[in-house]
């Protein structure tokens, strides 16, 4: 049996909750499918940085390449800044890996209830650029507390940057249910933006069973509130897609639900698998915090590791607490982060006894 080493970084704040919340599940999952899941932790992130001025070891990113996946928490502190938090860990981590695909589910769950008025099943997937773009690292800033300050950031967008994502997108919509929607800005964006609008539809063209449409972003954030279910794969760049996956998870009822994985499809590099929210220091460590956006990314890290089985079991287990109303407050419940857990880890016993049952039924017919 092939052994899975991941890196587990709990990171700040809310992430020390809901990772080993997340671990507790994925072991669970382990046990009944046969797997080896070997993780090994790491105590990088504001805490380290504040110990050692880095957010991470100086070799950290050879430690990590030692892995098959990494499994983050969260990252940031008030102490911090952002500036110093991010591109000191996450984004040197999705650069140096070449995790140049964000994907991030949207998705309604039953026992959870949807801001909107509509009750139409939401289930789309958003693929974000995740290495160029809008977040390059080219600019400065001139004249520091003068008048006359200023600051430039440029955008950077390449035609092989733009390739990976869009043929990314289109076989996800081929094996869905072949729509594809590009979000654009084209109209005031005068030159990146028509250069993203023609790398992906000459892309698009080689799938002739995906149908694509292209939104300008702000027309396709009014779309996402007012018809998200109308949506089936949004491709886009890496700060609309940041900012529209941000709107879908909270459409679908609390951002705390919402996986993502960064990819590097080819498996030349581990990936990382990371919910969308952020380390909420106003609620952590009182037992508030959601674990399902870890739980949920650690199901998408069982499929990217090749145990489909055991990725669908963990789905199915989270989906069945929140449907049972084992929901945590930010999504109308009363359960605490560990009451939560239980109720997955209940669930996933319950799933496997379920399937030993259905299973021993057909062998006896």
């Amino acid at each position: 049996m092939s052994t899975d080493k991941i890196a587990v970084i709990a990171g700040d704040g809310i992430g020390n909750e809901v990772v080993p919340a997340a671990i507790a599940c994925l072991e669970r999952i382990a046990g009944i499918h046969s797997l080896n899941l070997e993780f090994t932790y790491f105590d990088w992130g504001c805490e380290y940085y504040a110990r050692h001025g880095r957010m991470m070891a100086e070799d950290g990113l050879e430690q990590l390449a030692q892995h098959n996946a990494i499994f983050l928490g969260a990252v940031g502190s008030p102490e911090v800044p952002d500036t110093e938090s991010l591109w000191g860990l996450l984004i040197p981590i999705r650069r140096e890996f070449q995790q140049y695909i964000n994907l991030r589910p949207v998705k309604t769950l039953d026992g959870v209830t949807s801001p909107l008025a509509s009750n139409h099943p939401i289930d789309l997937l958003m693929v974000r650029e995740n290495n160029e773009g809008e977040y390059s690292e080219i600019g400065g800033r001139m004249y520091r507390g003068q008048p006359e300050e200023s600051a430039m950031q440029t955008t950077v967008f390449t035609r092989l940057g733009i390739l990976r994502a869009a043929h990314y997108a289109a076989r996800l919509a081929a094996s869905r249910r072949g729509k594809l929607t590009s979000a654009t800005k084209s109209n005031g964006i005068v030159h990146t933006m028509p250069f993203w609008d023609e790398v992906v539809a000459e892309t698009v063209r080689e799938y002739p069973e995906v149908t694509l449409t292209s939104e300008l972003v702000d027309a396709l954030a009014a779309h996402l509130v007012l018809k998200p279910w109308t949506l089936d794969v949004i491709v886009a760049s890496n700060l609309f897609g940041d900012i529209l996956s941000d709107l879908g998870s909270a459409v679908t009822g609390s951002i705390g639900l919402a996986p993502s994985a960064n990819l590097n499809p080819e498996g030349d590099y581990p990936s990382l698998f990371e919910p969308v929210h952020g380390s909420a220091p106003d609620i952590a460590g009182k037992g508030l915090a959601n674990p399902v956006g870890q739980i949920w990314s650690g199901a998408m890290m069982l499929e990217h590791l090749g145990h489909p089985e055991a990725a669908a079991h963990l789905q199915a287990a989270f989906e069945s607490a929140l449907r049972d109303g084992h929901g945590t407050r930010d999504v109308g419940g009363t359960s605490s982060t560990s009451e939560f857990t239980a109720a997955v880890l209940s669930a996933i016993e319950a799933l496997a006894a379920d399937q030993s049952a259905n299973a021993a039924a057909v062998t006896a017919s």
